[in-house]
């Protein structure tokens, strides 16, 4: 049904980055650790054993909350968010629900159809629960095994407005959430070790119309190409339901990534099922506005702050501007690059198509390149005052991603430069046309492309070192002089 619009939200929960759980002093974030042997009283809900909540864990929560542009209340509370499950060893979890850390933020992203602003309902702290481990080993096995070691580690959900219309949105909205969170540090948000989850809220209406239709949720989706993928499955499958004239009915699925479709795990829960109440054993939080300003002004130039610069700056275009802000690190080469002398857009071109992609072949992370700015900065330098090609800048960096060196030593030593001697530009180009008469007349006759040949020739004959600029003046120059020459 064409006339069918998607209405989507996510929700995203993040592992903040401490060294303790949310309520006690038990390690956090220690996935190789062996089953059970990161847990406590507290953690494991003995009798008698009372919470404590992590100052560093609100000090994180609050800081990515103002990031993405979240007012942090200046009172909230943590609730008992009650349900049966065999690894939430207090058959309740510890969450916010009436009065959240923060509310009413939003982040923007980029559509086909231009910037578009994706509202951020709440943000707020709770705790993980365990992990079951179904029959471990074996199909034929039917046991489960718990692993307390992640209860109690400390997360931030992030509730986004059912503000997005498709699968792209959704996943764009995700990655610039993931890199604005990145950026400051709060979380690693390794969607491998479960440090970023996200659950999908999407339903169906007519696009005219202005009440939602049946929302069904998307659970534990592990992976950018899982939320990409579900969205589109669960679309197609409501909107058949839809055509059949029967109701969606309002559902938690999961996505089974081998068979590509969702499938149904109970129906939906609303509020008063978890029975909210405030926890009796926690304090409430109050945040001073001296307290957030200061937390705000500690966020430093954030990704879509700097990217903007950089455009302004630099003169960048988007899409370089968008890579060199995709983290903290990249970003920082790049500047370094140009106080190091590197011309802006020849330095982020070399990032962009040079560094970028061996990189990512040998699968490193810009701060484990090696090859520092300063070595950039000298090979933008030389390509800008035309002392080599982008032939021979390619052939550099070869050599020195191999063995770094500077640049500008390798080149005087083996004797890389390009060259610009016109007499010997010449030479090649009167031999390179003597083997090409089609060309000659191809070009005579308006086509441009024709000069490709010729100037391939002279490219092989000085192994890539004559410079393009001259070379492409002098073979028209004598083209010309040939075509004179026949007219007389």
């Amino acid at each position: 049904m064409s006339d069918l619009q998607p209405v989507i939200g996510l929700e995203i929960h993040l592992q903040l980055k401490t060294k303790t759980k949310m309520f006690c002093a038990c390690a956090s974030g220690e996935q190789e650790a062996s089953a059970n042997s990161l847990i406590c009283p507290v953690c494991t809900s003995q009798p008698g054993a009372l919470p404590v909540i992590n100052e560093k864990a609100v000090e994180l929560g609050a800081k990515a909350a103002l990031a993405i542009n979240c007012n942090i209340e200046p009172y909230s509370i943590f609730a008992r968010k009650n349900y049966f499950y065999p690894d939430l060893p207090k058959s309740y979890q510890i969450s916010q629900f009436e009065k959240p850390l923060a509310q009413n933020g939003h982040i923007k992203i980029e559509t086909p159809d231009g910037e578009k602003k994706i509202g951020i309902e709440r943000a707020h702290l709770e705790e993980d629960a365990g992990k079951s481990l179904h029959a471990i080993g074996s199909k034929d096995l039917d046991y489960t095994l718990i692993d307390l070691n992640r209860a109690g580690i400390p997360l931030l959900e992030i509730v986004s407005a059912p503000d997005m219309n498709s699968p792209e949105e959704a996943y764009t909205y995700l990655a610039e959430l993931k890199k604005t969170i990145q950026w400051l540090g709060v979380s690693n948000c390794d969607m491998e070790k479960g440090e970023l989850r996200c659950d999908v809220n999407i339903s169906l209406k007519p696009k005219e119309a202005t009440e939602l239709g049946k929302k069904v949720e998307i659970k534990n989706l592990n992976s950018f190409k899982a939320v990409k993928d579900s969205i589109f499955y669960e679309i197609a499958r409501q909107t058949d339901i839809i055509k059949s004239g029967k109701i969606v009915l309002s559902d938690t699925r999961l996505w089974d990534d081998k068979e590509e479709e969702t499938y149904s795990m109970r129906s939906k829960e609303t509020a008063n099922d978890y029975r909210y109440f405030p926890d009796p054993d926690l304090v409430s939080l109050k945040f001073s506005d001296e307290y957030a300003s200061k937390i705000k002004n500690s966020l430093g130039e954030l990704p879509q702050q700097k990217k903007t610069r950089f455009i302004e700056q630099y003169a960048l275009n988007n899409y370089d501007a968008n890579l060199l802000t995709a983290n903290k690190n990249l970003s920082s080469y790049f500047e370094d690059c140009v106080k190091l002398g590197g011309e802006p857009k020849i330095s982020a071109n070399l990032i962009a198509t040079e560094l970028m992609g061996r990189l990512n072949a040998d699968k490193l992370e810009i701060k484990d390149c090696p090859i520092t700015p300063q070595y950039i900065a000298e090979l933008a330098q030389l390509l800008k005052s035309g002392k080599i090609s982008n032939t021979i800048s390619k052939q550099v960096m070869d050599k020195i991603w191999e063995k770094p060196s500077s640049p500008k030593e390798l080149i005087e030593t083996s004797g890389m430069s390009q060259v610009s001697d016109e007499n010997q530009i010449r030479e090649w180009a009167k031999e390179a046309l003597s083997k090409n008469p089609k060309a000659i007349e191809d070009f005579k006759n308006g086509n441009e492309k024709a000069i490709g040949p010729i100037m391939g020739m002279i490219m092989k004959k000085s192994k890539g070192k004559a410079n393009p600029k001259i070379t492409n003046s002098i073979i028209k120059a004598l083209i010309q002089r040939l075509g004179d020459k026949s007219k007389s």
